[in-house]
């Protein structure tokens, strides 16, 4: 593809221990800060694939499976899933992670969309993204769907002018 970047290049992971002052009354990790933490990895992803200043655009979805405690060692990974005309799909993965045991438990994941925006704050042009594994493929391909019906829902797209949802629907 010309002017793309592979989805890998952009892969963060930040790693941090869960402070008592970062915790709720049941001792886990308060879910705002979680939330802060993965739009800073996916931030980082962002910057990396469009090598520009990015701004968040909305969180599209973020799931809560499992409570991570004061003490834990939480990894969030971010990575794009798909790149669009100035716009980009990070998806985040979260992680307890043992280091004594070497456990890992998949805690929590999340779907941010950034745009990359120049000195002015105006949108500009990102690579092309080009997925290589099996997920980052079934990623690349979903994130078409969920921008879709984003603009559907919004008012900005007919539903007859899709592209993948028109397939699963007509």
């Amino acid at each position: 593809m010309k002017n793309s970047k592979k989805c890998s290049e952009s892969h963060t992971v930040m790693t941090n221990i869960v402070l008592p002052n970062e915790t709720n009354s049941l001792n886990n990790m308060f879910g705002g800060e979680l939330l802060a933490r993965m739009d800073r990895a996916a931030a980082i992803a962002a910057s990396r694939h469009s090598q520009s200043t990015v701004v968040t655009a909305s969180v599209n979805h973020v799931s809560f499976k499992y409570p991570i405690p004061e003490g834990g060692v939480v990894v969030v990974e971010a990575q794009v899933s798909r790149a669009f005309s100035t716009s980009m799909e990070i998806y985040c993965d979260v992680w307890l992670d043992n280091p004594i045991t070497k456990e890992k438990i998949h805690t929590n994941e999340g779907i941010y969309t950034f745009v990359a925006v120049d000195k002015n704050n105006k949108p500009v042009s990102v690579p092309e993204s080009e997925p290589e594994t099996e997920q980052e493929i079934e990623r690349y391909n979903a994130a078409l769907r969920r921008k879709e019906l984003s603009l559907i829902l919004s008012g900005r797209m007919k539903p007859a002018d899709s592209v993948e949802l028109r397939k699963l629907f007509v």
